[in-house]
Parts: C-alpha cells; structure tokens; sequence
C-alpha cells in the first residue's frame, strides 16, 4: 500500500494509544516507513467522511454556479 502523503510504503504497526483510556490500548494501524505518516481504521473512516462532504459542497457550488450562468431563454 502507498502512503496517501508522500506516496512512500506503509507498513504494519501495532499501535499504543494512551491517551484516550486509563488502561493502554493496543490496535494495529499502518505506518509510512519514509515520512511516518500514521493510518488506523478510524483515521480513514474520518478521511472517507471528509472527502465525502467535500464532493457533496463541490456539486452543490457547481449546480448554483450552473443556475446562475445559465443564459436567459430567448422570447
């Protein structure tokens, strides 16, 4: 798999987060061996999210876009 930032190889890591729980949690994420970049299954779930939201902004300025340009019909 390539890294989304610098098109590196990523890896599988076994991660520890501590910050979210008392007790230390471990899941396994991908990790870019040149720039480091981490991905988990929740950081690309919120990515899709992002992406999604940007193209649904993107056909919503496009379609007010075309209703504006859009030229007088002749009488």
């Amino acid at each position: 798999m390539k890294c989304t930032r610098c098109c590196g190889l990523m890896v599988m890591d076994h991660l520890l987060d501590m910050q979210e729980s008392y007790v230390p949690m471990w899941m396994r994420g991908l990790r870019c061996v040149t720039c480091g970049n981490i991905e988990d299954p929740l950081i690309h779930q919120h990515r899709i999210v992002q992406r999604a939201r940007r193209a649904n902004r993107l056909t919503r300025r496009l379609a007010s876009a075309k209703r504006v340009l859009r030229p007088a019909a002749a009488a």
